[in-house]
C-alpha cells in the first residue's frame, strides 16, 4: 500500500469513528440510554445496583408525563427550601447554574458530564392541588392510592415545606418512594417539564426483574 492510500484508508477510519460517536451520542441523547440506580430514594421499587433503559424520545416529542411514571431529571441547584424562601404560590424548584459555553453546555447537557440527576415518580401533575396529611398524599381533596409502596408505609412532610399547593402550569410534583429517605418535592418543589430528562422503561437487570417498571 502506497503512503497516498494509507493516508486515505487512515482518513476513512477517522471519519467512520467520527460518525459512529455522533450517533452514539444522539441515540443518547434524543432516543434513550441505560443507566444504574445509585441512592436508595425509590426503595423498593428499584435497589442500587439495578440497572435500566431510559426512554428519552418521550421528552424529545414533548409526550405529557403520567401520574406514575418514574422519572430522571436534572437536580435543583437548591435541593433544600428554607421556611424563609417559601413561597406556595410559586412552588417551583430553583435551577441557579449559569453553563456559559458551548463547549461547557455541550458537555453538560449532552455528554452530562459533572450532571446530577435524580430519580423519582410522578405524583401531581400540572394543575391539581396537592396536600400531605394523615400519612397519605391527597390529589384535588381524594386520597391518592399508591399501591406501589409498601403497606403500612407512611408518607410525611420530613424536613420538608411543601405542602397544600397548586402545582404550577409545566411542572410535576415528584416524590420517590422510599419517602422516609427521599429527598423530592416536599423539599426543593415542583419540577419543570424542560428539566425532566427521560421516563423509565424497563429494568434489564437483574434478568429475573425484566421487564416494566410500576
Amino acid at each position: 500500500m502506497d503512503k497516498k492510500s494509507l493516508t486515505k484508508e487512515i482518513i476513512e477510519w477517522i471519519l467512520c469513528f467520527i460518525i459512529a460517536v455522533t450517533i452514539a451520542i444522539l441515540v443518547r441523547y434524543y432516543i434513550g440510554t441505560p443507566t444504574v440506580v445509585r441512592n436508595v430514594s425509590m426503595n423498593p421499587t428499584l435497589v442500587e445496583g439495578q440497572r435500566l433503559w431510559l426512554n428519552r424520545f418521550s421528552i424529545t416529542t414533548n409526550k405529557d408525563l403520567k401520574r406514575g411514571d418514574i422519572v430522571t431529571f436534572e437536580a435543583p441547584s437548591t435541593t433544600e427550601i428554607k421556611r424563609y424562601e417559601l413561597d406556595l404560590s410559586n412552588p417551583v424548584a430553583k435551577y441557579e447554574r449559569k453553563i456559559e459555553g458551548v463547549f461547557n453546555k455541550f458537555t453538560y447537557y449532552v455528554l452530562e458530564l459533572n450532571k446530577t440527576s435524580f430519580i423519582k415518580r410522578v405524583i401531581g401533575l400540572p394543575g391539581e392541588h396537592v396536600q400531605i396529611e394523615e400519612g397519605s398524599v391527597y390529589i384535588d381533596g381524594e386520597k391518592l392510592e399508591e399501591s406501589y409502596l409498601p403497606e403500612g408505609l407512611v408518607t410525611d412532610m420530613g424536613n420538608g415545606l411543601m405542602n397544600d399547593f397548586t402545582v404550577p402550569d409545566g411542572t410535576y410534583f415528584l416524590l420517590g418512594d422510599n419517602r422516609p429517605d427521599s429527598t423530592d418535592s416536599r423539599v426543593f418543589g415542583c419540577i419543570p417539564y424542560e428539566k425532566i430528562e427521560s421516563v423509565v422503561a424497563f429494568r434489564f437487570w437483574p434478568f429475573n426483574l425484566f421487564g416494566e417498571v410500576k
